[in-house]
């Protein structure tokens, strides 16, 4: 057992759960982007807690494929052909249909830069 700095007593139960709290793994830069970036690699099928940057609000999301770190988790479903938004403004195109937790990266997104 454990105590807290309350000095309560944890009980194992409780322990347990307490270790398996996790903090986000996401960053939403713009409230009403299409994606959030990784702050730590994703694992198919992990329910994360992604923050948005602009109000600390959060979202949690199933990934349905690994993310690395650094790389984008889809927050919106959309069709092939959609504009995507990230910091507020376009950055690129769909290539194909996304959908929630969806890894998003060089196969399914095009820049808007050219």
């Amino acid at each position: 057992m454990s105590t807290n700095s309350q000095g309560t007593t944890l009980t194992e139960n409780q322990s347990e759960a307490a270790g398996k709290v996790s903090t986000h793994k996401f960053l939403i830069h713009h409230r009403g982007d299409h994606v959030g970036v990784a702050t730590s690699n994703i694992q198919k099928g992990e329910q994360v807690v992604g923050i948005y940057m602009d109000d600390n609000s959060d979202v949690t999301v199933t990934a349905k494929a690994d993310i690395p770190l650094g790389h984008k988790i889809s927050l919106v479903n959309l069709e092939a052909g959609e504009p995507v938004l990230k910091y507020g403004v376009q950055i690129g195109i769909t290539t194909e249909k996304w959908e929630v937790g969806d890894y998003v990266h060089t196969h399914n997104i095009k820049t808007a830069r050219w």
